[in-house]
């Protein structure tokens, strides 16, 4: 992931776009390149609903540039409807593109709005987007594959688990809300937690990918797996240090 920017899971149907840096054309870049329609990736997202977080951030720059960053969301499959922690000046030039005022520290996992100052209402127009976008999310189902999928192919598990029984073979594409398991050789792309779920791991009985992804963070055949991981059963997952990395450890035979 660019250092430019960070997406969240909200651990509800509702992603956060947290900038790391005023200078929106760096992050429209980055953005292009990892899912925009000439990416590896422009199938990641499905019409997420996202939250723009400004962390305080202040630029002339970044105002003039909001409308071309809004652009690109959407050019990447997200739909931006709501702001949080911007300056004044920031927050009237997000209004006048259509966005409306997220509290600073939405809920999590609750179908309610909460915010720390309870004498402080919400906006009415606050309540009326987290209405459509917050359920409560139901347990993780399972979808199950048991023939080879071919070059070309593409098998999304909208939020829940995907078990291969066959080998997916270059060219061909595996995505999961949730874990992937593939019983047989991986030799295409792999993508799990493709709704942000950073828990999410990938396991295959012969790891030999183009590509595997955890929530966003991904790495390619350019970058070859050691020995011991390389063909091997082996499981992919995301370091819990905080440093976003993908860890690669073998399964016992």
């Amino acid at each position: 992931m660019a250092n430019t920017f960070e997406i969240k899971s909200t651990q509800l149907p509702l992603v956060a776009l947290l900038l790391k840096t005023p200078e929106l054309v760096h992050v429209i870049e980055d953005l292009q390149s990892q899912f925009g329609p000439h990416s590896q990736s422009n199938d990641f997202f499905d019409n997420d609903a996202l939250v723009l977080d400004f962390s305080h951030l202040d630029s002339a720059s970044l105002i003039q540039d909001l409308p071309q960053l809004l652009t690109t969301l959407q050019q990447c499959h997200l739909k931006p409807i709501a702001f949080r922690n911007a300056t004044t000046e920031l927050s009237a030039k997000a209004l006048g593109c259509g966005l409306i005022e997220a509290p600073s520290d939405m809920p999590r996992g609750k179908p309610v709005v909460q915010k720390k100052n309870a004498n402080k209402p919400v906006p009415e127009s606050v309540r009326e987007v987290v209405r459509e976008v917050i359920r409560e999310v139901p347990g993780q189902a399972t979808l199950v594959i048991d023939k080879p999928l071919r070059s070309g192919q593409k098998i999304y598990a909208r939020g829940a688990d995907l078990v291969v029984l066959a080998m997916v073979n270059m060219g061909a594409e595996v995505v999961a809300d949730g874990n992937i398991h593939v019983y047989a050789p991986l030799r295409g792309k792999a993508m799990a937690g493709a709704s942000g779920n950073t828990q999410a791991r990938i396991f295959s009985l012969c790891l030999e990918p183009e590509l595997v992804s955890i929530a966003g963070v991904y790495r390619t055949s350019e970058n070859p797996l050691s020995k011991d991981i390389q063909g091997k059963p082996a499981q992919v997952r995301l370091s819990n240090d905080g440093q976003d990395k993908l860890l690669f450890e073998a399964l016992n035979a």
